[in-house]
């Protein structure tokens, strides 16, 4: 089976984020949950694969974030607007989208792109207007696998 959260006796100590991996698994869950509810949409095992499919397009736009953050941190502000305007434009319903939005706001804005930036910034304040993003009060990204504080 290729869905399988937080199976393993290491997963459940590291608290690890399912969506920091590698999403080619997930893609393969959410096909064959795909398949199942097509194929056989009065089977009693539907509604849970339909739940599993929201689960996955969720971890799949997070997963996306993730490494728009990571070109963010490397300057690579191409490359991140890129990889948030793909959240934006193919998981639009994803709680992910408002990160992925105010990172085009800052990607633009570190590219001198002052009309994409006022853009995006527009769509960030109409749909998000109490967002974390826009306050700053935001907690600080520190990844599962760092047992120890990275500020020392």
């Amino acid at each position: 089976m290729t869905f399988n959260e937080d199976s393993g006796l290491f997963s459940r100590f590291s608290s690890q984020d399912m969506t920091e991996r590698d999403p080619k698994g997930s893609r393969e869950a959410f096909a064959a949950f795909r398949e199942l509810v097509t194929r056989f949409p009065e089977s009693k095992y539907s509604p849970d694969a339909a739940a599993r499919m929201k689960y996955l397009v969720n971890a799949l736009a997070q997963n996306e974030v993730h490494v728009a953050r990571y070109y963010m941190k490397r300057n690579g502000f191409v490359a991140a607007a890129n990889r948030a305007q793909y959240v934006v434009q193919n998981y639009p319903q994803a709680p992910s989208v408002e990160e992925a939005v105010f990172i085009m706001v800052k990607a633009y804005d570190a590219l001198g792109m002052t009309e994409l930036r006022d853009g995006a910034d527009k769509v960030m304040r109409t749909n998000f207007p109490q967002s974390k993003y826009l306050t700053g009060k935001t907690q600080k990204d520190v990844p599962w696998w760092m047992l120890w504080d990275p500020n020392w």
